[in-house]
């Protein structure tokens, strides 16, 4: 469990020729009886990795998408105890990985000891705090690190090189490369350096390094790929989700495999 098996994950994806995918979802938008439901569909077709956001009244780096799916969600009367107790109920049930992405505030009022213990009991493997600095990490690194629960560092192009490079050698399970200058959401295109910074963060990194914010589609999903050992999807997996659409999730998903990048590049 925990960081282990993050590591297994990436690493039986990555030594078959593939790329990582993790898609991103919002628990308790559209109930949080349908989220087992969810998470086995995204495990089903490939998923390396769920990560699982958690409602948040303040969610400083998401962009509209997935800040209406938290109201959403919110309004269902979703609650961070209510989310550990469903992934609980079933966690037998999946093999793949889990890791939260939450806000310090809700990890800091529900108790630091006491959330990392029930991460551990319900089968939470790791942790992404958008708004936890560096500086600030030992708040709550000693009772993850106790736990086994791997704390997943976002790296920015913005931050200077010496920052950059710190926080790439010390994030556990993956690097979370953020591509883009501000919020997460859909984009129709990156910009300039973003291949010389995600091969610059692979020179730093002792874990996979993942592109995140702004993937879209299929294509940017074997564009950024190519540069990295994945990518991660967030806006466009949560507005398909909500539009009932599976079918693009799919396409987004089998894009990272071996196979769909060879077809494409014929």
């Amino acid at each position: 469990m925990g960081k282990a098996k993050i590591d297994t994950a990436f690493s039986k994806v990555l030594n078959q020729g593939d790329k990582a995918f993790v898609p991103y979802i919002m628990a308790g938008d559209g109930g949080l009886e349908n989220l087992k439901e969810q998470i086995l569909f995204l495990e089903k077709n490939g998923a390396t990795v769920v990560e699982l956001g958690i409602p948040f009244s303040d969610p400083v780096a998401d962009g509209p998408v997935i800040q209406e799916a938290g109201l959403r969600s919110l309004g269902n009367g979703t609650t961070l105890a209510a989310i550990l107790t469903s992934l609980e109920e079933w966690k037998d049930t999946r093999e793949i990985p889990i890791v939260l992405m939450t806000y310090i505030n809700l990890v800091y009022s529900f108790g630091v000891e006491k959330f990392a213990k029930r991460c551990e009991e319900v089968g939470v493997d790791g942790l992404i705090i958008p708004d936890l600095p560096l500086e600030e990490e030992e708040l709550v690194t000693p009772a993850l690190g106790e736990f086994g629960i791997a704390l997943i560092r976002l790296v920015s192009p913005t931050s200077p090189s010496h920052r950059i490079e710190q926080i790439a050698k010390r994030s556990e399970g993956f690097l979370y490369a953020v591509t883009v200058k501000g919020t997460t959401g859909v984009r129709s295109k990156y910009e300039e350096g973003v291949e010389a910074y995600l091969k610059g963060l692979k020179e730093y990194a002792e874990v996979p390094v993942l592109a995140g914010f702004g993937v879209s589609s299929p294509e940017q999903v074997r564009t950024m790929s190519d540069y990295c050992d994945g990518v991660i999807v967030g806006s466009k997996i949560v507005e398909s989700l909500h539009q009932g659409d599976r079918e693009t999730i799919v396409a987004l998903m089998a894009a990272s495999k071996k196979s769909t990048v060879k077809q494409t590049s014929l």
